[in-house]
């Protein structure tokens, strides 16, 4: 099987301090004409760079006007702005129109928003006109009690690491086919990879096939269809067995009903599971584990309304052991 690229969301912090504030505006705003040394630059769509965050002066006037509105203490060789760079692997923006590229550096900036106060903010800019869209935030770090800190705000590594999975949950909720990218955080838990989605999607889809064919089956056309519906089984029934297997590797939690090992011709009864309430957890793994539970579920629940009949005809083609699942 064909396997796709994975796409990561990604998330990267430079500070700066004085000297290189005004050469990173000139590039985030494109003051300049030509950008030689920046081959990636497509100045004919420069046009296209929408600012998410319009800047209301120039960002060394802008750092300095707040640095003394905040009173706060500063160092020559303090750092004065943060960048924070949002973007995410080519294959994410392959086929996205430019609506939907600005929808997600809006959906990223809501999370920047809950991390650091929009008045520090200098311009949030996205760049359509280079190789791979991305977004440039340059915020000011000044802490909450008004003190210049990018060393708090940003922090140590344990922090970056706090920092990369708080946005990969972010953005996963409304970009579920986006992969973290880098190491968990010390959670104790293995992140859901968005391949178990995808195969639950691959897995929902073979169910509207089956319900497709179960809809109107009736003892005229039950044997010609039950040749159809019986071709569909052998994989539907080992992807069902095997999605199970994926749900209890990253700990989804449901209860185990199912009795193993059972061959289909067994029992007329439906290849189920009672699923628990969710573990003790995040909230986001709560959504993770009841989204899939409940695909989960109702791609089990086809399999109740298969008539006898086409059980029969199964049974009678098919030596494979399947589970079954008792009500």
């Amino acid at each position: 099987m064909f396997r796709c690229a994975p796409q990561t969301r990604i998330l990267r912090f430079k500070k700066y301090k004085g000297p290189a504030i005004s050469p990173i505006e000139a590039h985030n705003e494109r003051t300049k004409e030509q950008y030689a040394s920046n081959p990636d630059i497509d100045t004919s769509w420069s046009r296209y760079n929408p600012h998410l965050v319009q800047p209301q002066g120039r960002y060394r006037a802008e750092t300095d006007r707040m640095i003394t509105a905040a009173h706060c203490r500063v160092r020559k060789d303090s750092v004065r702005v943060v960048e924070a760079l949002v973007t995410a692997s080519p294959e994410f923006f392959k086929g996205k129109s430019r609506s939907e590229v600005k929808a997600y550096f809006e959906y990223a900036l809501k999370f920047l928003e809950s991390k650091q106060s929009p008045d520090t903010f200098l311009s949030a800019v996205v760049h359509m006109d280079e190789k791979t869209p991305h977004l440039h935030l340059c915020f000011v770090p000044l802490t909450s009690d008004g003190r210049l800190s990018a060393k708090e705000i940003i922090g140590n590594k344990k922090k970056l690491v706090k920092w990369q999975d708080e946005f990969w949950e972010h953005m996963v909720k409304r970009y579920p086919d986006l992969e973290r990218g880098e190491s968990a955080s010390q959670t104790g838990r293995e992140h859901i990879p968005p391949r178990l989605f995808k195969e639950m999607t691959q897995l929902t889809q073979q169910k509207e096939q089956l319900d497709a064919l179960l809809t109107g089956i009736n003892p005229f056309n039950g044997k010609s269809r039950a040749a159809e519906i019986s071709k569909l089984l052998d994989s539907y029934i080992p992807n069902v067995s095997r999605m199970k297997d994926q749900l209890k590797k990253y700990n989804v939690a449901f209860t185990q009903t199912m009795t193993e090992n059972k061959k289909l011709r067994q029992t007329n009864k439906t290849l189920s599971a009672s699923l628990d309430k969710a573990k003790e957890g995040s909230v986001l793994k709560r959504l993770e584990d009841a989204k899939l539970r409940q695909d989960y579920e109702a791609a089990l629940k086809t399999l109740d309304s298969i008539p006898p009949e086409v059980i029969r005809f199964y049974e009678n083609r098919t030596q494979e052991p399947a589970m079954r699942h008792d009500k």
